[in-house]
Formats: structure tokens, sequence, C-alpha cells
């Protein structure tokens, strides 16, 4: 086994969990916030500083669809589309202060 630091400097894990019934992620937009993580991630030219991760179920489905930011510990519910643009400017601002980040 090996051990290394993390190769990336923020995870933004979206779940996408589905389910037959009951409250879930997946089918209430996690999907499509997932989507649009990625999409802005690629446009700023974040690839390799910043990973977007699918997770299964966080165990908080009723206050989804629900994103989580390491290593800042960070939880946001009831997720939209339209967060996302906030969320990833939220998630780069201590990256932006240490000069990694390419500012658009």
């Amino acid at each position: 086994m090996l051990k290394q630091n993390l190769l990336y400097k923020k995870i933004i894990f979206v779940c996408v969990n589905q389910r037959e019934e009951g409250a879930c992620c997946g089918p209430s937009g996690g999907r499509e916030i997932r989507e649009q993580l990625k999409q802005l991630v690629y446009e700023k030219g974040l690839k390799g500083v910043v990973r977007v991760s699918q997770s299964g179920c966080m165990d908080v489905c009723a206050k989804g669809p629900n994103v989580m930011v390491f290593p800042d510990n960070i939880w946001y519910r009831g997720v939209t589309v339209a967060d996302v643009p906030k969320i990833l400017t939220e998630s780069l601002a201590g990256l932006a202060d240490e000069n990694k980040v390419m500012k658009s």
C-alpha cells in the first residue's frame, strides 16, 4: 500500500443516488448539478485542481439534493442547478488567495 497527498485541492461530492421509493438526490436534480459543476470546472481550466465526484447516499435525502465540499467540510443542501456557480465560487475562494486558481 502506498500513501500520498490528494491530487486535488478541492473535491466536490454530489449525491446522485437513486431509489425506487422515497426522497432521493439523483432524480431531484443531483445528476444535473454534478454535470453543471463538471462543465464549469472544465470551462475555468480547473481540471486537476478541483475534482467533481458523484457520491451515493449521504443519509440526508430529505434535505437534498446534497453537495459536500472537502477538505472544507461544507454541506450544501436543497441545491438547484442555479446554485452551482455560487458553490464553485465559494469553494474556490481559499484557493484564489493562494494563487492556485486561474481567475476568470
